[in-house]
This record gives structure tokens, C-alpha cells and sequence, in this order.
């Protein structure tokens, strides 16, 4: 490795215990260098990333392959993956049952100490070191907007408030390496903005480190999608079926997806007809089991209010969901709209001392959680962490556990529902995968078959937290435009969390946007015409 060199591989592969994920790959990371790394779902991008990371292994080919790094033992990865791994984790460590309260679990303050010195998490009852009573005054700790979550438990954080805390310890970890992927999957818009400058200000320094004489971190950037790539990015590393399609300047990059953009234009509105039929033939091999929709209003909240300590989440809350309203619901990290998702499947037992209706009745008169869910279908974040725990489960077996609202499958299949499976398979592009592991495809290939599973028995409300978390630029328009075809079967209203604008769907008319700290806390927009 020469002076300049960070990182050279050449012939390589990538592997694990499973077998080789990446058979040929060189390489080479120069000091000064800020490379973005991309590609679909499945392409290898994770695989790569996770290599550098020390979690697979890079392995020379022959006797001319070589490894080089001057980062071994001091890499730190960011990713969707780590957070669910961290919500399972604070699962296990649970200890409710054996107290006479709700065990909150660590703290964001406890957690992020756990790389200053602090005690790990199954020593998580021993004092913490004297840093921890400053560190709000850590510029990382400004910079990730975590201050006001310190003393929060991670169970209780909101997808975006557990990414950056994540990003906070990364941050603080002293590791010579950080490997952000998709880092902002999650986040409101004024966090993205810090983030955004905050990667300028670190390449930077990288960039001026012999002239300024401070350190910081590398950093290496891994996006599903070409979309908000900060200015400093110099190079890019696209992997696809398994292979390096383009390695090279960012400038000959957006050339070559300006051609693939205007190439695939062409074929979207065909794409489109062909959903439709689709889908008009899977309502027509599952008409037995769509359930008739007669309710006109299908949620109803009066004067909601939910909380926990002293933090009020949702204040007076009043709102109407009427048949075929679809709706985009937003707001910062925060605010309330996990919260209000958990009143609505039953999640958050605060439900129950609250005057809320759905499907006409009253919470807490007597339905069971199953009446509920039997008419809802869900995609959110936990409900991803959920269903990593059943990995091994077949994609036709998840699909068609949408019918029955498990987690895995625990009954005999029907020819009927093989079929539906089938087709809503070849539908997000999964055709001929029905026997793959539900474990064995990329985050985002997980994603995409939630989504599919939530919407294979047409439920009456479908509800989507953030549902593109994690999708490349081909699924994600793919499952956009599936989703808005859906809509318009008129069998299925739509309520749609998102923090990025360009994926509100042209049927949600009715928006709802949270204010935390304002009064009233919401405001509800009706574009409708």
C-alpha cells in the first residue's frame, strides 16, 4: 500500500460462512477520496460494506490478490441492520416481568457512554463515568440533536430519534472508519441538513488534514439511492448482481444515471398497465376473502391525549379517517406519529382510557386485538424488527401470513393463497423467489415484501411508516406506483408517515401534520378538489 492508499484490495472476494457473496473485487480508497457506495437491493452493496466493517471477510483470490487497510479493528457501521439489532437487543434485556414497573431499559445517555468508558449493556445497573454528566455540552451530541433524548429510554425513541442516537455513539467511538448507510432513512428534514453539513465539515478536515493538524474520521457513505448525496462526495462504487458496475468520478456517474433515468421513463407508463391488470387478476383469485368495507368512518379520535412522564405526545388530539380518504401524515423525529400509528393497531395501551373508534366501535368494548388487525395491514420499522426473528420463513410463506396476521406461518397453505402469493411476488418483482429465506435478501428486499404482505388482503386501512426505508431507486418507484394503484381499487385507504416529500402519493388529498410544542399540536391540510 502506498503512502496515499487507505484501502486497496485487489482480486478478491467477499465471503461468510454461508458461501461467497462478492467473487470478484478490487478496489483502492486514497487519502482525500469521499466515496459514495450504491446499487439495488441484493446487488452487494451491504455485503461490501459489511466486509469493510470486519463482519465478512475479504479473502484474496490467488497469489496476486491482496488486502490492505489502514483501518483493521477501528471500523464503525451505521445502519438500518444496527438498529434493529439494538431494538432486539433492549427486547432481550427486558426485565418488566420481574419488576413492579415497566423497565425502561438504557438510556440514550447510558448507551452512547457505553464507547467513553462506560459499562456495557449487561452491566447496564453500574454508575456511569464522569463524562456522562456533560454531555450535552459534546458537539457530536449537539450535532446528532440528541440532547433532549438522553434520558430517554432507546424503547422508547422514534425510529429517527434511535438512528441518530446511533449516529451520536459512532460518532464518539474514537474508530478511524465510519460507515454511514443510508443514514438519512428516517429523518426530518432539519436532521438531514445537519447531517448533510456535517459530512462536509468531516471530509474537510480529511481533505486539509496536513494543514490543519486536526484529526477525524473517514467516512464512507452507502446510499440505496442517488438522492441527497452531499456536494463533497469526489467518487462513486456501484455494485449490481453481485459485481462492480461502475467505479469511478461522481461527475461520470450522474452522467450515467441521466441516460438509465431517461431510459427508464420510457417503460414506467407500460410498467403501470401492466400492475394494473396484475392486480385485477389477483382481486379476481382472492374475491372470496376480501372483506366488505360498509363503515363510512373508519377512525374516529375525540380530545386524544397520550404521553409517558412528563412528556405529552399527543394533546387534544381530534380526527376523522373516512373510507377512501387517503392520507400523508408528517412531522419532525418525535412528534407523535409512530404513537399515533400504535393507537390505531393497538400497540399503546393508552388507547384504552381515550374515546377512540374504529370500524365504527369503540376501543375497549370488547373487540380483541385480532378483530382489529384481521383489517388492517401494517409496514412499519418494529414490525420489520419483528419479522427478522423468523428469518428462515419462505417469501411465499410471508405473504401469505399477511392473511392470517402472523408473524411466520403457522397453517396449512390453500392452492388459492399459493397462488395469490404467486402473482403479488411477481408483482414486486420477486418472481420465481417464492422459495427463497425471507432472511437471505438485503434489508431492503425484506422491505418490499412487507409491503406485499400487508397489502395481499386488501384490509381496509393499510398503514405505512416510512415503507421506502431501505429501497433502492427501482423498488422504491416500483412499490410507489403499486401503492397508488392499490388506492385506487377503492377497497383500501392508505395512511402514509414519510419525511421525504417526493414519495407523497398524488392520492393522499388529506394531510396531517404534527407540531410538538405548538398549541394546537396538529394541523390537518385537505388539498381534495
Amino acid at each position: 500500500m502506498n503512502e496515499t492508499s487507505l484501502i486497496t484490495i485487489k482480486n478478491c472476494r467477499v465471503q461468510d460462512l454461508h458461501g461467497t457473496k462478492i467473487e470478484s473485487l478490487s478496489w483502492c480508497m486514497h487519502a482525500g477520496e469521499a466515496w459514495l457506495v450504491i446499487g439495488p437491493n441484493g446487488g452487494g452493496k451491504a455485503d461490501f460494506l459489511r466486509a469493510l466493517a470486519g463482519e465478512k471477510q475479504i479473502v484474496p483470490n490467488d497469489g496476486t490478490g491482496t488486502y490492505e487497510t489502514q483501518f483493521s479493528n477501528s471500523v464503525e457501521i451505521v445502519s438500518l441492520e444496527k438498529a434493529a439489532s439494538l431494538i432486539q437487543e433492549e427486547r432481550d434485556l427486558d426485565e418488566s416481568e420481574y419488576m413492579d414497573k415497566i423497565d425502561e431499559g438504557r438510556t440514550g445517555r447510558r448507551f452512547i457512554c457505553e464507547v467513553l468508558g462506560g459499562p456495557d449493556a449487561k452491566h447496564r445497573n453500574l454508575p456511569l463515568p464522569p463524562i456522562a454528566e456533560r454531555l450535552e455540552m459534546l458537539p457530536e451530541v449537539k450535532l446528532c440533536g440528541v440532547e433532549k433524548i438522553l434520558e430517554r429510554g432507546l424503547k422508547f425513541m422514534s425510529t429517527g430519534e434511535i438512528r441518530r442516537t446511533l449516529l451520536c455513539r459512532a460518532l464518539l467511538s474514537g474508530k478511524k472508519l465510519l460507515i454511514l448507510s443510508d443514514p438519512f432513512a428516517g429523518l426530518d428534514a432539519q436532521s438531514r441538513t445537519i447531517l448533510l453539513e456535517f459530512f462536509a465539515t468531516i471530509v474537510g478536515k480529511q481533505k486539509n488534514l496536513s494543514e490543519s493538524g486536526t484529526s477525524a474520521p473517514s467516512i464512507i457513505l452507502g446510499m440505496e439511492r442517488y438522492h441527497e448525496i452531499p456536494e463533497t462526495i469526489t467518487h462513486v462504487l456501484e455494485f449490481t448482481e453481485g459485481k462492480i458496475s461502475f467505479s469511478g468520478a461522481k461527475s461520470d456517474y450522474e452522467k450515467l444515471i441521466a441516460e438509465r433515468k431517461a431510459e427508464k421513463a420510457k417503460s414506467r407508463e407500460k410498467e403501470k398497465t401492466e400492475f394494473v391488470n396484475e392486480l385485477k387478476e389477483i382481486s379476481r383469485l382472492d374475491s372470496g376473502s376480501r372483506a366488505h368495507c360498509p363503515e363510512e368512518i373508519l377512525i374516529k379520535m375525540n380530545n386524544v391525549n397520550v404521553g409517558w412522564g412528563d412528556k405529552r405526545v399527543l394533546v387534544d388530539f381530534n380526527w376523522e379517517v373516512k373510507k377512501g380518504e387517503h392520507w400523508l401524515i408528517r412531522g419532525p423525529n418525535g412528534s407523535g406519529k409512530t404513537t399515533l400509528l400504535e393507537l390505531i393497531t393497538g400497540d399503546n395501551h393508552q388507547v384504552f382510557c381515550n374515546d377512540v373508534w374504529l370500524f365504527g366501535k369503540k376501543r375497549g368494548t370488547g373487540e380483541t386485538i385480532w378483530d382489529i388487525k384481521k383489517q388492517l395491514g401494517i409496514v412499519s420499522y418494529r414490525w420489520h424488527v419483528e419479522y427478522r426473528m423468523v428469518g428462515s420463513t419462505d417469501l411465499e410463506s410471508v405473504i401469505i401470513s399477511g392473511f392470517k396476521d402472523s408473524i411466520g406461518l403457522y397453517e396449512q397453505k390453500t392452492d388459492m393463497e399459493i397462488a395469490v402469493a404467486k402473482k403479488w411476488l411477481k408483482l414486486g418483482g420477486f418472481e420465481g423467489r417464492e422459495h427463497d429465506s425471507f432472511s437471505s435478501l438485503s434489508y431492503g428486499e425484506q422491505r418490499a415484501v412487507l409491503i406485499l404482505r400487508a397489502a395481499v388482503k386488501s384490509p381496509k386501512i393499510l398503514i405505512l411508516d416510512e415503507p421506502c426505508h431501505g429501497l433502492d431507486e427501482n423498488y422504491r418507484q416500483k412499490i410507489l406506483d403499486l401503492l397508488e394503484t392499490v388506492a385506487e381499487t377503492g377497497t383500501t385507504t392508505l395512511l402514509h408517515v414519510t419525511h421525504d416529500p417526493s414519495e407523497a402519493l398524488p392520492c393522499e388529498k388529506h394531510v396531517l401534520e404534527l407540531k410538538p410544542n405548538e398549541s394546537p399540536m396538529y394541523q390537518i391540510i385537505n388539498s381534495e378538489i
